[in-house]
């Protein structure tokens, strides 16, 4: 068998043995029948809230890259997810209350994978009725 010098292919790398980083697991949500994926990276600028009500029609997994986002799904307190930090959702009926920058000094961006229902948005506003109607599956807010 020739060796890799004679061959000219370079030595194969073992960096892929250390390459990777676990940063979150979880059980699979129901992914929507016919469902398409979009990844989609979001910044906000400092103090900003984010995104106002909303919910996705399948499940969405994301990474913060720069700054702290404010996470609150609904029946679950809010929290602060920092950069390097993952972040999932399971879609559906899940009204999602924050995704906002938690920080007024610096932007937050992060990365959102989520799978799409076909024909509906990726994103739908929670009116105020709503709101209304389901405030007892909101977590009590400490602020």
């Amino acid at each position: 068998m020739p060796d890799i010098e004679s061959t000219g292919q370079k030595p194969r790398s073992d960096a892929w043995k250390s390459a990777i980083t676990v940063v979150q697991e979880a059980e699979p949500p129901p992914i929507p029948e016919g469902a398409h994926a979009m990844t989609i990276v979001v910044e906000f600028p400092p103090g900003d809230p984010g995104t106002p009500p909303h919910r996705h029609s399948g499940p969405a997994f994301g990474y913060v890259l720069e700054g702290e986002m404010v996470f609150e799904l609904e029946g679950r307190p809010p929290r602060v997810v920092p950069a390097g930090a993952a972040f999932w959702e399971p879609g559906g009926d899940v009204i999602h209350y924050q995704d906002g920058n938690n920080r007024d000094d610096i932007p937050v961006r992060f990365v959102v994978t989520m799978h799409c229902e076909p024909g509906k948005p990726m994103l739908v506003l929670v009116d105020e009725d709503e709101l209304l109607q389901r405030q007892d599956r909101r977590a009590p807010r400490t602020d």
